[in-house]
């Protein structure tokens, strides 16, 4: 197919372009900065510089592309430092996820393409916080986000709805790893990610090459669908965090209480360590037949971030010296 992507120069964006083009498809990918366009040349698709929140460029350059399905993973999380209020950090992210996805399924209608996959999320804590530790797509999304996180559900919940009207596919994806810059790498190095209170808090994770593997299987599945993109293995806080630590070679992480964490880190912390759902990508798997490559975490942190892989290459501190760091 002819398959224009939204956010193609992104962490998910060039390794779906990447896995497009090997699948025999032509891609039209949009990107924000020359050095972004050249990659994606690079990568062999055809870049077209877009601002997503400018309908009418969004409308024309759909329709120039004369593509047979559209593909939204655009985000501007790219080198953001996530803290206490989440909306403000989220805030262009959030648009794009609303006018964006607006701007891209009007341009859709009008240039008769009718299959549209976009980009949502199961992390997070986009569950109900209730009932057992895994959910389905079936399950409720959280009635009642933690403060400074509602506006960024909302932006979800409306893309979810929005796509799955058109008839398109939304995919909840777990949180990303696989890249250099990955957002929880640099805190869990420096031992500012603690474990809050009893650590439940259930985290689904996916690596970023099997988020574009199922995402290129989404596209020829009929929709209106939602899936569940992660892996097999659901987990607490208080397991994942310390093997991530020591496959990066950092020290294990601290603890916290949740009566310290909440002033400290904030409510949103303090959910995610301690109340959030994990997701299960049984539907996934069953309908587009799909095997995620690295079926958990526990492996796929050791074979993206250990010491003899490229990106656990860096600096580790000695016996010696780890017995006089501070705690």
């Amino acid at each position: 197919m002819r398959v224009f992507v939204a956010g193609a120069s992104g962490a998910i964006g060039t390794r779906l372009v990447a896995q497009l083009i090997d699948a025999g498809h032509e891609v039209i990918g949009t990107h924000n900065s020359p050095s972004s366009g050249e990659r994606l040349r690079a990568l062999g698709a055809k870049p077209v510089r877009l601002d997503l929140l400018d309908a009418g460029a969004v409308r024309r350059a759909v329709l120039e592309s004369e593509p047979e399905a559209i593909v939204h993973e655009a985000t501007a999380l790219a080198d953001v430092k996530f803290g206490r209020r989440m909306d403000k950090v989220t805030a262009r992210t959030n648009e794009l996820r609303t006018k964006g996805t607006d701007a891209l399924l009007a341009a859709a209608w009008e240039a008769g393409v009718r299959r549209f996959v976009a980009q949502s999320v199961a992390a997070f804590s986009r569950y109900a916080r209730e009932g057992g530790p895994i959910k389905s797509e079936d399950d409720p999304v959280d009635p009642m986000p933690p403060k400074y996180m509602r506006q960024a559900a909302a932006a979800m919940t409306h893309l979810e709805q929005a796509v799955t009207d058109f008839g398109g596919v939304a995919l909840r994806y777990g949180t990303f790893y696989g890249a250099a810059d990955d957002g929880t790498i640099e805190p869990v190095r420096k031992r500012q990610f603690p474990i809050v209170g009893d650590g439940g808090g259930i985290w689904s994770w996916i690596h970023l090459d099997d988020a574009a593997g199922a995402t290129v299987l989404a596209l020829a599945h009929d929709g209106p669908a939602i899936y569940n993109i992660v892996d097999d293995e659901p987990a607490p806080v208080r397991e994942w965090l310390p093997v991530l630590a020591e496959s990066l070679g950092a020290k294990p992480p601290r603890h916290l209480p949740i009566w310290l964490a909440r002033p400290l880190a904030g409510e949103f912390v303090v959910v995610l360590s301690t109340e959030a759902r994990g997701a299960s990508n049984a539907k996934a798997k069953r309908e587009l037949g799909w095997t995620p490559a690295h079926p958990s975490w526990r492996e796929g942190f050791a074979a993206v971030y250990g010491p003899e892989t490229p990106l656990g290459a860096r600096p580790r501190l000695s016996v010696e010296e780890a017995s006089h760091s501070p705690a």
